[in-house]
């Protein structure tokens, strides 16, 4: 929906609380320009800009700045985990990035803000705001729109130092710093990737194999239900929700869903109660 000037863009949090203390800066976004001055009025635009009020100055005087007036902040995916990237922020910085909801850093070498994406369109919209226990350093969990580091990469951490320390040669994304649920998500995508001329793993077989897939499904959460049902004691109920938790990523990988989108989905229905939303899901479907 285009914006008019002097009207407030929507709070792009998806946490009631975040979006209430901080209310969102207001911007315009309705001129159009033409070649370099519409690519340099872009990023204009898609930079965010500081809006100070009294809550928000109380929260920057708790930061601890350097002697320089920065933290670092450390930008992470609010549904996978991933840490994105890291930079530099001043006051300003801050101040902009509640206000806008995006994610907003101090260019030393330029000194002046950006925002990450005011160039790319691969913005990262903040859900929350954390500070460490020293007020020294700073997160933003948020969602990206799109890959972070400037090399294409989803984040920019994917070098490993075991591999520097061991003279592997270096794999690009392929090592890329992710949880154990997102490394098991990148493993059946690899083993959906194999070609179909030798042995396939057990992997593959079920994703080639819908009856079979949904067979282990069924017969996994029903081991599941027995381990309480039978009181089987907690490391059974661990290893048989690893085995539902495995088999239902596979269905996942067969149907083309990314774990992130369940996340999403989840993280979404935190605000309802769990009958509100079975209510909604009649509703929407009648």
């Amino acid at each position: 929906m285009q914006q008019q000037c002097g009207k407030e863009m929507p709070a792009i949090s998806r946490n009631p609380g975040f979006s209430r203390r901080f209310p969102p800066a207001q911007v315009c976004l309705s001129r159009r320009f033409s070649g370099a001055a519409s690519r340099a009025a872009t990023r204009a635009l898609a930079r965010s800009e500081p809006v100070s009020t009294v809550e928000v100055e109380a929260l920057l005087d708790l930061i601890k700045w350097d002697s320089s007036g920065l933290a670092v902040a450390i930008a992470q995916d609010v549904d996978t985990g991933a840490i994105l990237m890291q930079g530099f922020v001043n006051r300003d910085a801050v101040s902009a990035t509640i206000a806008s909801k995006r994610a907003t850093y101090f260019s030393r070498s330029r000194r002046s803000l950006w925002t990450k994406g005011e160039t790319s369109s691969n913005f990262i919209d903040v859900v929350d705001v954390y500070l460490d226990c020293d007020r020294d350093s700073i997160i933003y969990l948020g969602k990206p729109d799109g890959p972070t580091c400037h090399t294409g990469a989803d984040t920019c951490y994917f070098t490993r130092a075991a591999d520097i320390l061991q003279n592997k040669p270096l794999i690009g994304e392929n090592g890329l710093a992710t949880s154990t649920l997102y490394d098991l998500e990148r493993v059946i995508q690899q083993r959906k990737s194999e070609p179909d001329g030798k042995k396939p793993s057990w992997t593959k077989r079920l994703l080639q194999d819908q009856k079979l897939l949904c067979s282990k499904i069924r017969e996994e959460a029903g081991e599941l239900c027995k381990t309480v049902e039978e009181n089987e004691g907690r490391k059974r109920t661990v290893s048989e929700m690893a085995d539902v938790l495995y088999h239902s990523m596979v269905l996942l990988a067969a149907q083309d869903v990314k774990m992130a989108e369940v996340m999403e989905v989840l993280r979404a229905r935190f605000s309802q109660s769990g009958i509100e939303e079975k209510s909604s899901r009649g509703r929407s479907s009648s």
